[in-house]
């Protein structure tokens, strides 16, 4: 796990700026820092790295393949590289290897077989950029899911370039962190107002945009191709999350439950045995939750007798606490088990730390306790495995249900009967504090599940007025036409896979955990995993109120059932109790100020207003108020 950065066509002082751009994510990789330029200084490259596999000189970055063709630096890791370093030898396409790194056998597999071909090839999360100084061609390429950020665009270049002037030019730049592109001379890329109501209603910016104008995130599963003079981008996909759920469900596994359940082991098993080669101490993220439980009671098989290392932090408030739960099933397990009960205290000096840690709006709250999690397992080990994925995969979210309750009651109701009462409904002049009418009542107008998806994951439609520019960006799951599968639950699934979890869930267990330098890798995001998964019928995900059902069969072989049966109580934290109180309460009205949020321009003044004292007399936008404290905290450490 590691950061990486560069730019085209800079000013002649290249050296200070990529430093710069290395400085700034020094937490993704405090072991060890590089840069490179071609021959003419028309392309550079920074690298910061965090040791994992071949801890020595020979897995230093940036690295040139052995024919001086191509050069990488390269964020992640290829689960695989060993089965392609074997088939390298083989082939006789490599004579020998300098090191024992799979950043070398990237390099060579690039010459060998071609771009595109070797990332079909490859199973891994990663973010790479590499140059072919052959062809004067650079690429970044993005993993199949999103893991791994990259983030690209142009910038002013000031001074002179190397060869001529550059007044009034722009130069092409990337970075894992958007805060390394905002280290550049000349940047001076303004806020995009576009996007803002979108991040009022998610919580999150997705891809491709990003806060800046002219700032984009390389989308999951994409290959960008610039030439020189590196003025062009071209972005293709190499692989489609919507691709595989189509062909998935028109090609449905045909064995039994019992089956599914035995093809997904021994599919994670190869995943996870992949995911726990490491040259340095391997551990375990434990919730006390099906997904994760399942991963480390599999990694626990896989151990050779050693005891995995397993990590959970908890709360002293029991709503919020599901440590003792986590640590009965460390002990079934067998693992070597560290919790932690963290105090209000620590939760709140987090808060001051994420403006930085995420670099760009970002309001998931349970980044505070996954970044709790990331310190206290990081002062174990380097590396830790999660198991996030499975909800998305396997339908474990209470939204699917309500979205198939909904639907199921009024879809049979034509939209040109409901659309008109809804916006009847809409007008009428029920008190604010009425929530539950003003849901139902925009629910009803919605013309097909995604849209209903849409609106009952958003709390309050005054959101969408937070921003003094009315237009907004669109959607990306608009790009998604609803229907190409039959099945209600994989629809909304597919949706949350394409944007939900790749721009929320794994930017907040990225963020947090590279803050405290620590590698986290996700075995149910394995491809063979996702792949395998969409070919799943629904019966053997939910059936009778249960929900996942093919990971509980696995796990259900090695825990007793009654120990997971419970309410889920998520990883979260009483962050709106905390807003209440005096020291919280005073730091998010100074946030919230009328005259500040004035002379920003950004936002409507009075509907902040609105928000804040709905919140504080009548509890409503729960949600929309940490929205606005975390952009306006940003906005605070970003201007």
């Amino acid at each position: 796990m590691c950061g990486i950065a560069g730019f085209c066509n800079r000013p002649v002082n290249w050296r200070e700026e990529i430093l710069k751009m290395n400085e700034r994510m020094y937490h993704r990789g405090p072991d060890a820092g590089g840069v490179w330029s071609s021959s003419d200084a028309s392309v550079v490259f920074g690298h910061r790295r965090l040791s994992v596999i071949d801890l020595t000189e020979g897995g230093a970055q940036p690295m040139t393949s052995a024919s001086g063709r191509f050069t990488i630096a390269y964020n992640g890791e290829i689960y695989n590289y060993q089965l392609l370093r074997e088939k390298l030898l083989r082939e006789k396409r490599v004579a020998s290897f300098r090191g024992t790194s799979d950043t070398e056998v990237l390099l060579e597999a690039f010459e060998a077989y071609g771009v595109e071909e070797t990332i079909r090839q490859c199973k891994g999360m990663f973010a790479i950029a590499l140059y072919d100084s052959a062809e004067e061609t650079l690429y970044l390429l993005r993993d199949r899911v999103g893991e791994k950020p990259l983030y690209y665009g142009f910038v002013h270049t000031p001074g002179e370039l190397q060869g001529g002037n550059s007044e009034g030019q722009k130069s092409f730049a990337f970075a894992s962190d958007i805060g390394s592109l905002r280290e550049l001379k000349g940047f001076d890329n303004e806020i995009n107002t576009e996007i803002l109501n979108i991040y009022f209603v998610h919580g999150y910016i997705p891809a491709p945009y990003s806060i800046y104008q002219g700032i984009y995130k390389l989308e999951a599963g994409c290959i960008l191709t610039l030439k020189k003079p590196f003025m062009e981008p071209r972005i293709q996909p190499y692989w489609s999350m919507k691709d595989v759920a189509v062909y998935g469900q028109s090609h449905l596994f045909q064995g039994t439950e019992e089956e599914a359940a035995e093809e997904l082991e021994r599919l994670l098993k190869e995943s996870i045995r992949g995911q726990m080669v490491a040259d340095v101490p391997v551990g375990a993220f434990l919730s006390a939750g099906i997904d994760s439980g399942t991963i480390v009671a599999l990694m626990q098989e896989l151990s050779g007798g050693h005891r995995v290392k397993s990590f959970t932090i908890g709360m002293e408030d029991p709503t919020f606490n599901e440590a003792a739960y986590a640590k009965e099933i460390a002990k079934r397990l067998g693992t070597e088990h560290t919790e932690l009960y963290i105090t209000e205290e620590d939760a709140k000096a987090v808060i001051p730390k994420l403006s930085y840690m995420f670099s760009e709006p970002f309001a998931d709250s349970s980044q505070i306790p996954t970044y709790l999690v990331s310190k206290l397992t990081r002062e174990h080990v380097t590396v830790s495995l999660s198991g996030d994925g499975g909800d998305e995969l396997f339908c474990g979210y209470e939204t699917y249900a309500s979205v198939s309750r909904i639907w199921g009651k009024m879809g049979r109701v034509p939209y040109a009967l409901r659309k008109p009462v809804s916006e009847l409904l809409l007008r009428l002049p029920i008190k604010k504090k009425d929530k539950i009418f003003q849901t139902k009542s925009m629910l009803l107008g919605a013309k097909d599940p995604a849209e209903l998806y849409e609106l009952d994951n958003r709390e309050e439609p005054l959101a969408l007025k937070l921003s003094v520019n009315s237009v907004t960006a669109p959607y990306k799951y608009t790009q998604y036409r609803y229907g190409e599968i039959k099945e209600l639950n994989h629809n909304i699934m597919l949706m949350d896979m394409q944007m939900y979890h790749p721009d929320d869930i794994l930017v907040k267990v990225d963020r947090t955990a590279m803050a405290v330098s620590l590698e986290t890798r996700v075995p149910l995001l394995d491809k063979d995993v996702v792949e395998f998964a969409w070919t799943l019928p629904i019966e053997y995900k939910k059936r009778d109120g249960v929900t996942k059902r093919v990971l509980r069969d696995i796990l259900y072989r090695r825990v007793p059932k009654e120990l997971m049966e419970r309410p889920k109580k998520g990883f979260s934290i009483p962050i709106e109790k905390w807003l209440r109180e005096k020291e919280l309460r005073d730091w998010a009205e100074s946030l919230l100020d009328e005259g500040k949020i004035r002379e920003q321009g950004l936002l409507h003044a009075d509907v902040v207003r609105r928000i804040w004292r709905g919140y504080i007399e009548n509890g409503v936008w729960r949600i929309q108020i940490w929205y606005l404290l975390m952009f306006e905290e940003w906005l605070r450490s970003a201007c």
